[in-house]
């Protein structure tokens, strides 16, 4: 069974910068892909980063120049560098990997940004 565990949320100043996690409990080359996304109540989910297993990474264009995502193969882990942060940034972020067509999720960490 496949688990994804996400750390590295918390509450911050708007500017502030934020790292998170999502360590997967097996290779990352096994998925198709790896996704950041984020919801907070009342909106829709939004898709923020994806790194596929080539390496290859997109950004939802609320978050380009500002967010940064990457892998670290030996850890099985891939992180979500956030910066500049905004108080739209709120939201609960979840990581998702995907292989063939199944989804796989982690339980979220919460990230609030608020003066």
């Amino acid at each position: 069974q496949v688990q994804l565990v996400e750390s590295g949320g918390g509450l911050l100043q708007p500017g502030g910068s934020l790292r998170l996690s999502c360590a997967t409990s097996r290779s990352i080359y096994s998925f198709d892909s790896i996704n950041w996304y984020r919801q907070d109540p009342g909106k829709q989910r939004e898709l923020v980063a994806t790194i596929t297993a080539g390496g290859n990474t997109n950004y939802a264009d609320s978050v380009k120049g500002r967010f940064s995502i990457s892998r670290d193969i030996a850890k099985n882990t891939v992180f979500l560098q956030m910066n500049s942060l905004k108080p739209e940034d709120t939201a609960v972020y979840h990581c998702n990997a995907n292989n063939m067509g199944r989804e796989y999720w982690g339980q979220g960490t919460q990230v609030t940004v608020s003066s």
